[in-house]
């Protein structure tokens, strides 16, 4: 059975109920929310359709059924006790061109009730054409327990937006575009919302607007596996740049009209170089578009991110890191096995097969590095004492200038950072927990924010 589903605008127009029992008063209780003028003709009703006529929300005709009740209605609802009665609203209503519905007989209906799921004006409904209305109500309740409860307020926030772009913004695609984005990002009510400053960004652009570049970590393969960020800003992407271990999977979620560039290498064969790829994600946010660096595991893990931040800053675009799970957390999940143990694995050491090739660390101006300076160390909880692991870090050989950074409530909105050197560490300003501590030559290199003197950089996610 072919059925279109459609959501008819019914405030004002007139709709005959015949029936006063419970059946039609369930559906008196949806056509009631639609702004219908209701008139029940039967006979005898229950209390509660009693009730609602002397509250004035419907009329009542105490009589049975005649077909000139039909006339001037828009739609008709069969909902008495006998199957006789039932047929003759139908057939009558077919003859004058009314939309009907007999309940619990689907050969008489031109239309089915939906199970509805609501959230202010969003609804969702569900229809199995009358073959088992009790399905459809088991699936409306499972729905409904997955939506978020304030769907309704997000939605009249993106309606306000979009009749805003409708009204600011010409047609075209990249209003379309504008539209599909803003569907996707998340709102806020301060005038600060990323959202609503894109909405506003056409309106005020200058000779040095441009788009944004993102660092997406795209996970181990598995699309489940990517963060909620990483498919929100895929979803929205003008162009993706991807590595080559980046599954179709994942690609295949982005929009129809997304660009999707492979400029990954296997097996040492390079497609591109990296001179190019950066001069690509460049010159394509200085034309305005959302630019996607999609990186398998996690972005700054064993990638070309420190070469992409550098050449990123140097042309003063504006980028985002978003981190992705790393292919070594889902390769230790894969066996069974965990990266730490507290018997056997206290500390875990990343390193990669090969190493960069084009400068040695004479050349970034420092001496060799011993293979214990060489490392950076990541420590968990490292807890809120840290002189006793400083003087450890000592007592080893690491210098009194070794950087650290200890990191705070990581990518939530009250996140901290302090930076510091080895010999400092001790007497570093309190942070709130949970924190995280970094250490390594590496911050020197990536971190803008690192002085050799201690500071205190707050951050806003």
């Amino acid at each position: 059975m072919n059925l279109l589903p459609v959501f008819l605008k019914l405030d004002g127009r007139r709709c005959l109920v015949v029936g006063a029992g419970s059946v039609a008063l369930e559906k008196i209780g949806s056509l009631l929310k639609t702004g219908l003028r209701i008139r029940v003709v039967a006979p005898d009703a229950i209390s509660e359709i009693r009730q609602l006529a002397i509250e004035g929300k419907l009329d009542w005709i105490q009589r049975p059924f005649e077909l000139a009740d039909l006339d001037g209605n828009f739609m008709v609802i069969a909902a008495t006790d006998s199957a006789q009665v039932n047929a003759a609203v139908y057939r009558g209503a077919v003859e004058r061109g009314i939309l009907a519905n007999s309940v619990d007989d689907p050969p008489n209906c031109d239309f089915y009730f939906g199970s509805v799921v609501s959230r202010g004006k969003l609804q969702i409904a569900i229809s199995t054409a009358g073959e088992s209305p009790a399905f459809a109500q088991r699936l409306r309740r499972e729905i409904d327990e997955q939506l978020p409860k304030d769907l309704d307020r997000w939605l009249e926030d993106v309606g306000r937006l979009r009749r805003e772009v409708l009204a600011t913004q010409p047609p075209g695609e990249s209003r379309r575009l504008l539209l599909h984005q803003l569907a996707g990002r998340q709102l806020c009510d301060a005038a600060s919302c990323p959202s609503r400053r894109l909405v506003l960004a056409p309106l005020h652009k200058t000779t040095d607007s441009g788009g944004k570049v993102y660092l997406v970590g795209a996970g181990p393969g598995d699309p489940e596996l990517l963060t909620v960020k990483a498919l929100r800003l895929i979803l929205s992407a003008d162009l993706i740049l991807h590595d080559d271990l980046v599954p179709h999977a994942i690609l295949e979620l982005a929009q129809p009209n997304a660009e999707i560039i492979n400029v990954g290498k296997r097996c040492g064969v390079k497609s591109i170089t990296q001179e190019q790829i950066n001069t690509l994600m460049v010159e394509s946010a200085r034309a305005q578009r959302n630019v996607i660096r999609l990186k398998s595991g996690d972005p700054l893990i064993f990638s070309r991110a420190a070469e992409e931040i550098a050449a990123l800053t140097e042309a003063s675009i504006p980028f985002e890191i978003v981190p992705g799970v790393s292919a070594a957390f889902a390769a230790a999940a894969a066996i069974g096995c965990p990266l730490t143990s507290r018997n056997s694995a206290s500390n875990v050491i990343f390193s990669a097969g090969h190493r960069a090739q084009s400068q040695s660390h004479t050349q970034l101006g420092r001496p060799p590095l011993s293979q214990r300076e060489e490392a950076t160390r990541v420590v968990y909880m490292p807890g809120r004492d840290l002189n006793l692991l400083a003087q450890q870090w000592l007592d080893e050989g690491l210098p009194p200038d070794f950087p650290c950074a200890v990191v705070s409530q990581a990518s939530q909105p009250g996140q901290q950072l302090r930076c510091t050197t080895l010999a400092a560490l001790g007497n570093a300003e309190l942070v709130n927990a949970p924190s995280l501590l970094i250490a390594g030559w590496a911050l020197l290199e990536l971190s803008a924010a690192f002085q050799p003197e201690e500071i205190d950089v707050s951050v806003t996610v």
